[in-house]
């Protein structure tokens, strides 16, 4: 049996740039044949990862890092600190550029840090420094330290790890973030704006700086999707519930920080549906293909409607209506559960391990 849990928000954003291309203009996709306001996945899985940190404990969570080496040095040196920090830092350098099976596990570069990032998680640091202080010297230990049962982190059982270098260090994610889109289509604004010298003589006329930023407003169809049953895999299955609960609670409240002392755009959504299915994840964007048009009530409601009568749609055509239906809001219909926001996270929790159970 699977369990996929299935977060949909529509959240509206005033003027803003939340996440910003090479130009520094606002992303934005065409979809529908129409240009709409984006903010891409790995923006909001970052802002996601600032709020885990409030969420959990330090130890279950993990750094995403170039100074790899650095970072276990100075956990041995937490648990040892009588030793030299050069000769430790060394030490570990070495164990982890040298060859198992004819293949270094890390590459580093001039600077002797590691040339990709690597997500290593707190409780890996410290068994991997546990090892050192041990005096162990068969390295396949120290690998396995890197990727043992019951030492990942949360963050990375839910985002997944890529070892370019060296595949056997990779986890599968448990969870997918797509980008979120707005509901409608957009065109970019632009603010001219001066910065006056507060130093200037009143005799010299004019700003000390003048520039422009690019900015839009939207309201956004926002998704993600938790594979529960991945997760005991990795976090075992009486965390589980507790994750998916914080994890969504993350995901709901986050919000990138792009611009944001510019635009003070903090915003709550404007309504939450979430979903526990047995059968596959299913995105709901397909509302929005065809473009919500803006009238004197604006967005949201019409928003809300779409993404109501698309998923009726979706569960009498293609599959049964989900196992567990959950919303802050009446609009998704009589079978669906309608809590406020920090009791519909209590009782997903309740909903997802009471599924598990029957794993």
């Amino acid at each position: 049996m699977s369990l996929f849990i299935d977060f949909h928000v529509l959240q509206t954003v005033p003027p803003s740039c939340v996440n910003r291309d090479d130009t520094g203009s606002p992303k934005t996709a065409i979809y529908g044949g129409a240009v709409r306001a984006r903010v891409s996945s790995q923006a909001w899985k970052h802002a996601m990862r600032e709020e885990f940190k409030k969420l959990f404990e330090e130890q279950d969570l993990g750094v995403r890092t170039k100074y790899m080496t650095e970072k276990i040095t100075r956990k041995v040196l937490n648990l040892a600190p009588d030793m030299d920090f050069d000769t430790v830092n060394e030490d570990i350098r070495k164990v982890l550029e040298t060859k198992i099976n004819n293949k270094k596990w890390f590459e580093f570069d001039d600077k002797k840090q590691t040339k990709a990032l690597f997500f290593i998680g707190a409780k890996q640091i410290e068994a991997f420094a546990n090892l050192y202080i041990s005096g162990e010297k068969d390295l396949k230990k120290y690998k396995s330290a890197l990727k043992s049962d019951g030492l990942c982190s949360v963050d990375i059982a839910l985002f997944g790890r890529m070892a370019a270098s060296d595949p056997t260090l990779n986890y599968d994610a448990a969870s997918q973030v797509a980008h979120a889109i707005s509901t409608h289509a957009v065109q970019n604004e632009y603010d001219y704006f001066t910065a006056v010298d507060d130093l200037q003589t009143e005799d010299n006329a004019g700003a000390g700086h003048l520039g422009t930023v690019e900015f839009n407003s939207s309201t956004l169809y926002r998704y993600a999707t938790v594979n529960a049953t991945e997760l005991c895999d990795t976090l075992g299955k009486e965390n589980v519930a507790e994750t998916v609960k914080k994890f969504g609670q993350a995901f709901i409240r986050s919000m990138p920080t792009g611009k944001i002392n510019t635009f003070a755009n903090r915003t709550f959504p404007d309504t939450v549906y979430i979903t526990l299915r047995s059968d596959q994840p299913v995105n709901l964007c397909g509302a929005f293909e065809k473009p919500v048009k803006r009238s004197e009530n604006g967005y949201v409601e019409a928003s809300k409607k779409a993404l109501s009568d698309y998923s009726s749609d979706i569960y009498t055509r293609f599959t049964a209506r989900p196992d567990v239906e959950l919303s802050i809001d009446s609009c998704f219909g009589e079978s669906v559960e309608v809590y406020p926001l920090t009791e519909l996270l209590t009782e997903l929790e309740k909903a997802v391990s009471a599924k598990l159970d029957e794993v």
